[in-house]
């Protein structure tokens, strides 16, 4: 049977950090222009004829639509950063646009 030390003597675990968030800043350019780029290749690969990719692109575009809700949420609380944000806002909407008409 092993030893163990008794409990005073036990490093105490970062039970300090739990719980501790840092603000990081807002969200990064590159953040937006991967978010747009992603939902443009999923619009095109849409409208291809082929069951496979079509199937596959609507799988991406709507795993893409709650992620970029939640990334437009945290940009609430930390800052958009820069103009990109417009863009993926421009490409959601072609997204919805396309789901909804």
């Amino acid at each position: 049977m092993a030893h163990v030390a008794p409990t005073s003597h036990r490093r105490a675990t970062r039970a300090s950090h739990r719980g501790h968030r840092t603000a990081d800043g807002p969200i990064r350019r590159s953040t937006w222009l991967g978010l747009t780029f992603a939902m443009m290749l999923g619009l095109v690969l849409s409208g291809r004829s082929h069951v496979g990719v079509h199937a596959g692109a609507v799988t991406l575009l709507v795993m893409l639509v709650p992620l970029t809700v939640a990334v437009f949420g945290a940009a609430l609380r930390r800052g958009f950063g820069s103009l990109a944000a417009l863009t993926t806002a421009a490409a959601l909407a072609f997204v919805l646009l396309k789901f909804f008409l």
